[in-house]
């Protein structure tokens, strides 16, 4: 019999019990599963929405806006040309050199004033030799008629023959041809000399210098002198499509004076508010379009000749409609939609329709007055996620509420219809 081993409580040469670990990995598996299980049972109980979405305080912070009732204009989209209501190209009436320059590149002239100088003095040595032939004939005349008169009293006493009474009446009528004549030479050379003066015919902006003194013109000749605009006030002509006809034309019918907003090439600066002017009187058939003019004060002189511009023209005011800012709208393969946000501070997917609308707000259907939608953080955003009001201003934790525009006149927005 081997002696016992105090030390280790067995025998020498007793082979070891091997260690029983696998109860301890099941014990762990066992565990781990419990509190994958109860994490499971935990997300599946929380409300919609949460997580990262929301429950508690992960719960999406929005600004809201409200739907309000007001009027909005519907306006017609598109493109024009500033044009003047005059324009004048000054040219010389009558040949010679230019003496003097009067105006000043740029110079706004009224009617009347001078603009250049031709020599007159060819001009005025022609009004003189008119005065001297009107004169002598004249002279003539008075001798005509004075022999006119004793013929008649000596062909009246049988003194001389009738025939000779006669021929002295046709030749003072002779002379009184010739001193018409003469009269219209002269006021023909007082016309030439008065055309040595240039005057402005309109008031307007004169432009750049065409030409120098010194230099020889040509009546009527190829080059202007000057060219002149008139600025104030100005027009706009535009042209829109012929669908827009079964529109157009009932508001033009019952309002002479469309209003019509002018924005500048890239669209993004109001220039000016004028009215409709006229209509063509056919549509153009290679385009398809009607043009119309608008007229402008343009006292501010924002509009320039031939500029090129955005219009819009407004056709019709929809009054006591539900408006809604437009970036609260949000658009998806089914159509436009808003997060209505519900009592219990969570936001539902709501779909609406949009009609018409303009750069910061439109007209709704689907809201009534005083409907509270999400804002922003649409990204952030589910049906049925929880959220909370970002504080007004960092105040005093009420929502941030934006009103769709102040003020509920028509005309106050520069509007656009949808298409």
């Amino acid at each position: 019999m081997e002696p016992h081993s105090p030390a280790t409580g067995t025998f020498p040469n007793q082979p070891s019990k091997p260690r029983r670990r696998w109860p301890w990995l099941l014990g762990g598996i066992i565990v781990v599963l419990a509190l994958i299980a109860l994490y499971t049972h935990r997300r599946s109980q929380a409300p919609a929405g949460g997580g990262r979405f929301g429950g508690g305080t992960n719960a999406v912070m929005i600004s809201t806006a409200t739907a309000r009732i007001g009027d909005i204009g519907e306006y017609i989209n598109a493109l024009g040309t500033v044009t003047p209501v005059y324009t004048v190209a000054v040219e010389a009436r009558v040949a010679g050199q230019i003496m003097k320059v009067n105006y000043r590149q740029g110079q706004d002239v009224r009617i009347g004033d001078s603009l250049l100088e031709i020599d007159p003095r060819p001009y005025e040595a022609a009004v003189t030799e008119a005065e001297g032939q009107l004169a002598h004939d004249q002279a003539a005349l008075k001798v005509a008629q004075t022999d006119m008169e004793r013929y008649r009293e000596a062909a009246a006493s049988n003194a001389i023959p009738v025939q000779e009474y006669e021929d002295q009446v046709y030749t003072v009528q002779q002379d009184e041809g010739t001193v018409q004549m003469d009269q219209g030479n002269l006021d023909n050379a007082r016309v030439n000399l008065a055309y040595c003066h240039i005057t402005s015919p309109i008031a307007g902006r004169v432009g750049l210098r065409l030409v120098d003194p010194g230099n020889i013109v040509q009546a009527n000749g190829a080059t202007p002198l000057a060219i002149i605009t008139q600025l104030q006030p100005i027009t706009v002509i535009f042209f829109v499509s012929e669908d827009y006809l079964s529109e157009l034309l009932p508001a033009v019918h019952e309002n002479k004076h469309l209003t019509v907003d002018v924005f500048d090439r890239n669209d993004l600066h109001h220039l000016a508010t004028g009215a409709v002017e006229a209509l063509d009187n056919e549509v153009n058939t290679n385009t398809g379009t009607l043009n119309l003019r608008a007229v402008f004060d343009n006292r501010d002189e924002s509009l320039f000749p031939y500029q090129f511009v955005n219009v819009r023209l407004l056709v019709n005011t929809l009054t006591n409609a539900v408006l809604l800012p437009n970036t609260a709208i949000q658009r998806n393969d089914t159509g436009a939609f808003v997060y209505l946000v519900q009592t219990n501070q969570t936001v539902a997917q709501h779909a609406i329709t949009v009609g018409v609308t303009d750069e910061t707000e439109s007209e709704v259907q689907g809201l009534e007055e005083g409907d509270v939608v999400a804002a922003d953080n649409f990204n952030r955003l589910m049906d049925g996620a929880r959220v909370t009001l970002r504080p007004a201003n960092g105040g005093n934790g009420g929502g941030s509420h934006h009103s769709s525009g102040g003020g509920n006149s028509a005309g106050q927005h520069h509007r656009q219809s949808s298409q």
